[in-house]
């Protein structure tokens, strides 16, 4: 069984990619149950010129693609930052059992920095939610690329609430 701290080591892994291509460092694998992966995605927005590929859904897509079907029942997303609403909409019609995150995002979090999307009863996702799982890292990524790229202009990225 692969602990969350190793699965985000993946997910880092694949964050680490992104800046190649001028996408922001964002992470994702899909795990099986029994802990083996059955997707990867990264950032590709600006390498694909398309606005829905973030980490998440390309994960998500590459899940869907070797289970046969978009149905994930019982599978964990794992992602290096807080996934936005777009992200929480496609984690709840994948129907995810598990997300891992690391880093909060104040400015477009959609797991509890902005909103709740995934914990709001009105969908009732049932969705267990773990954060903060190798925050720190996650979030020295994205400063990283951030100050190299817009000196002074840090992203809203915290390793933890408090």
């Amino acid at each position: 069984m692969t602990t969350d701290h190793e699965a985000m080591g993946r997910a880092l892994e694949e964050a680490a990619l992104a800046p190649s291509t001028g996408d922001v460092p964002g992470g994702a694998v899909v795990l099986r149950a029994d802990g083996t992966v059955l997707g990867r995605g990264r950032n590709l927005r600006e390498a694909d010129g398309d606005p829905l590929a973030h980490a998440e859904v390309v994960a998500l897509r590459d899940a869907a693609a070797h289970a046969g079907g978009w149905r994930l029942d019982g599978a964990t997303l794992v992602v290096t930052l807080e996934p936005c609403t777009m992200c929480a909409g496609a984690i709840l019609a994948a129907r995810i059992g598990r997300l891992v995150f690391g880093a909060w995002d104040e400015k477009a979090g959609a797991v509890g920095s902005v909103i709740d999307v995934l914990r709001d009863r009105r969908p009732a996702s049932g969705i267990e939610v773990v954060a903060g799982v190798r925050a720190e890292e996650s979030a020295a990524l994205l400063r990283s690329f951030f100050l190299a790229r817009r000196p002074g202009g840090e992203p809203e990225v915290t390793p933890s609430r408090g």
